[in-house]
């Protein structure tokens, strides 16, 4: 299909999932918690995150870039002698840890790992997978709350907060970043893979995503909530954290493969560290 045939297409599905989908409408409710659309939607897949080869097969492989772009960026902090543990000693937060696709690595990278998810089916599946493996039983916890719900017990608990795949699903950024921002000690990390708001990521990361190779279900993403890196540093920037590292991330939808790349334009990634 040519590109121009793309965008005609891309522009009435926008149009009709505006007018249809009451998760385009822009809202003034402050909050941190997903639209009830978008927690059905998860809800409904909360038993396919550990099939390899289904709706979440591009999470899982994306963890190549994402686990060693977190472990990198914490291992000088922490207090491991392990190769096999770099982590050990490291507190960190899973915001919208779903079934837990990132939340065991990093666990068995010795860090002490707490996963939240506001979809309960998420936590439930999240904890029966981690139950299959004792090793991490002292590293990993899961809780089925807000990041909210946490600041009163553990506001500057936390060495890192992880945002993967989880701020496209928000509508009012500012109110998750703000308090993940609190849970973190001064000079805590938050890393962030999202996708950037673009005809691109439109054409991309949703038609054909969703409606071409059919990777994961149709009305996963919703392009009005996609972020562009300058707006998300500004949103940090606001919340007491410099932006350190802006990478862009490059999926290939035929062989399910993540690299680096230097285009931003469609996924990225980003490590912010909160000022003392």
């Amino acid at each position: 299909m040519k590109l121009q045939s793309l965008l005609r297409n891309m522009g009435r599905y926008q149009f009709a999932n505006c007018r249809q989908n009451k998760r385009c409408m822009n809202t003034n409710k402050g909050t941190s918690e997903m639209d009830p659309e978008e927690a059905e939607h998860f809800r409904k897949l909360s038993g396919k995150w550990w099939d390899y080869n289904g709706v979440f097969k591009p999470l899982h492989s994306m963890n190549i870039l994402r686990v060693p772009f977190i472990r990198d960026a914490l291992f000088p902090f922490s207090t491991s002698t392990s190769e096999s543990r770099p982590l050990e000693g490291i507190n960190i937060l899973d915001v919208g840890c779903g079934g837990g696709l990132l939340s065991e690595p990093l666990a068995r990278l010795g860090a002490n790992v707490t996963g939240i998810d506001l979809v309960s089916e998420n936590i439930k599946a999240a904890a029966a997978h981690a139950n299959k493996d004792n090793t991490l039983k002292e590293h990993l916890t899961y809780r089925h709350c807000s990041v909210n719900d946490l600041l009163a017990e553990k506001s500057g608990h936390y060495d890192a907060v992880v945002m993967s795949e989880v701020i496209e699903h928000i509508t009012n950024k500012n109110d998750i970043v703000q308090p993940c921002c609190a849970l973190l000690k001064d000079r805590g990390s938050i890393f962030i893979t999202t996708i950037s708001k673009t005809i691109l990521s439109q054409i991309l990361a949703v038609y054909a995503v969703e409606y071409i190779f059919n990777i994961v279900p149709r009305g996963t993403h919703d392009w009005n909530k996609f972020i562009q890196p300058e707006k998300m540093k500004n949103i940090l920037k606001l919340n007491n954290c410099r932006t350190t590292t802006t990478k862009g991330m490059q999926f290939n939808p035929i062989t399910n493969q993540w690299s680096w790349s230097s285009d931003v334009s469609i996924n990225y990634a980003l490590h912010a560290v909160k000022e003392s």
